[in-house]
């Protein structure tokens, strides 16, 4: 691992990138909902909106401390970028803004100062910018400096007064503080955390998508809000958050191996391998999903605990009914046609009674939730009426 004083650290430049992302999702927070925005496209990032017009961004996550000053290569570079961006718009300052975007301090008595939020430029601004780009020899300011005076002298005015610095901006590890904070008041607290985590990881997905050319649309302001009301509705007293949907085991999924005990009583009532493969996806699934909600602490104490027995309660109820005119001495054939008629019960009932809240309708999390129960070391259901003596021999052939 590379220390932090190490030259040759990739650390400082792959922040940089995880900050654009980032630091658009923040930006798109204060933008009006028609308002889009593209990454690594004429700048850093690109936002349209009705109220503002185009506007690119560069960004610079600096080192803490560090300023800009008169000759700084970071506000130079993207001059570079701008002047050529202005020339492609036909020196139209209406219909084009430049924002810096730096976690850096302008220095006092710089030039830059001038462009910051608020600020007017003296008289004999252009001429002062003329002036600094003569003092350095340095051929990045050089090249800034062929890029600006391609800008016919008339127009140099307007293209001075479209950049806005913005310094002291929040840090990367900050932003998600920040929104959670100031962008997401409407969320519980206690569930802004997982609701901010699940919103990233959709954002950096579809930003990755659109900087591969997977995703030929822009990011939405609209698709944002959506978004966020999708996530955060699975927070609420009658719903939880769905998030295990098509998962599978990390060594993948071999039924005809399986010896866990929930697996042997589906096959005691001779269920064939794709629901075993189903039920073993399920059991999975299901058990991710509810470790998922504890480490959130989205579900109240002991509430796992209550859907549980009300699952056994169930089940206890259906196979009374179900098994009610089995006789002692049934035939096996029988004993499994019942168990597969009690386990079909459940696969297709979706009642509210199965359900852990109300809005929680995915089926894994209710037959998950069975084969975990029957997968105890006492097992508190099961399919097969004669269960503790059928799997008694089966774990006696095993021994031998």
């Amino acid at each position: 691992m590379a220390s932090g004083s190490d030259n040759f650290s990739a650390a400082e430049q792959g922040l940089g990138y995880i900050y654009q992302i980032r630091f658009a999702l923040l930006k798109m927070f204060s933008l009006p909902e028609d308002a889009l925005c593209f990454i690594e496209k004429d700048d850093d990032l690109n936002f349209e909106d009705s109220e503002e017009g185009q506007l690119l961004a560069s960004l610079k996550h600096k080192a803490p401390g560090d300023k800009l000053s008169d000759l700084s290569p970071d506000f130079w570079k993207s001059v570079r970028i701008w002047s050529e961006r202005y020339l492609a718009s036909g020196n139209n300052r209406d219909s084009i803004q430049f924002f810096l975007f730096t976690t850096g301090r302008v220095s006092n008595g710089s030039i830059l100062e001038s462009f910051l939020p608020g600020e007017t430029t003296p008289p004999d601004f252009e001429q002062e910018i003329s002036d600094t780009l003569a003092r350095s020899a340095s051929t990045t300011i050089q090249t800034a400096k062929d890029a600006y005076e391609r800008i016919e002298e008339s127009d140099r005015k307007s293209f001075l007064s479209a950049i806005t610095i913005f310094d002291e901006q929040v840090r990367i590890a900050d932003i998600p503080r920040e929104i959670m904070q100031e962008r997401m008041r409407t969320v519980r607290p206690r569930f802004r955390s997982p609701v901010y985590e699940r919103l990233e990881g959709w954002w950096v997905n579809a930003a990755i998508e659109l900087m591969t050319g997977h995703r030929t649309e822009p990011l939405y302001g609209n698709e944002l809000s959506e978004k966020i009301c999708q996530i955060s509705a699975e927070y609420t007293e009658d719903n939880l958050p769905i998030n295990f949907i098509g998962a599978e085991p990390p060594g993948g999924v071999r039924p005809e191996e399986d010896r866990r005990k929930f697996v042997e009583q589906l096959r005691l009532i001779s269920v064939g391998t794709g629901r075993i493969r189903r039920a073993i996806l399920d059991y999975y699934r299901a058990f991710e999903q509810r470790s998922s909600w504890l480490r959130e602490d989205v579900v109240l104490d002991g509430e796992l605990e209550d859907y549980d027995d009300r699952l056994v309660d169930e089940w206890d109820r259906m196979r009374v009914v179900l098994w009610d005119e089995i006789e002692e001495d049934a035939s096996e054939p029988e004993f499994r046609r019942a168990g597969k008629d009690l386990l079909r019960w459940f696969e297709e009932t979706d009642h509210e009674r199965l359900r852990i809240r109300k809005q929680v309708t995915e089926a894994y999390v209710t037959m998950g939730s069975c084969h975990i129960l029957a997968n105890e070391d006492d097992p508190r259901l099961h399919w097969h009426p004669r269960f503790q003596e059928r799997l008694t021999e089966i774990l006696r052939e095993d021994e031998e």
